[in-house]
């Protein structure tokens, strides 16, 4: 049920939006255990003019670069995992992008139980019933 926000220093394209959701929500599946049928992502690009690192523009370094926020309750993921996790998303955006400067991020943030949910329920409140139900 994670949510993935997605910047890109690249032109808008339908086709590499659409490459960079199934890579990254099966990254996500398969080093942070998500399901992706409730994975959600939303991509944004901007203008590699308008994208800097180190004081230039990524356009005159002649790289691509991208900034992944995603959500996951906290406690669901070992530091492995995580590190893995980042590790695989960047060489997935080498894949999709080519050269990547090396400051691009991968940012999870590990958020409440309570505080998090989708479907006007919480993840907690999903805990609690599934564990009332197995009981019953």
């Amino acid at each position: 049920m994670p949510i993935i926000n997605i910047a890109v220093a690249a032109e808008a394209n339908a086709d590499l939006s659409a490459q960079i959701a199934a890579t990254i929500s099966e990254l996500t599946r398969l080093h942070l255990r998500k399901d992706p049928t409730v994975t959600a992502v939303t991509i944004s690009y901007i203008d590699p003019q308008h994208w800097f690192a180190g004081g230039k523009s990524i356009a005159s370094q002649q790289t691509k670069s991208f900034w992944l926020d995603i959500k996951v309750v906290d406690g669901t993921n070992t530091k492995q995992e995580l590190a893995a996790y980042v590790e695989a998303v960047y060489a997935g955006f080498e894949v999709l992008l080519g050269k990547i400067h090396p400051e691009s991020y991968v940012l999870v943030h590990e958020v409440p139980a309570a505080a998090y949910g989708f479907g006007g329920k919480t993840q907690e409140f999903r805990f609690i019933s599934g564990k009332l139900q197995s009981a019953a």
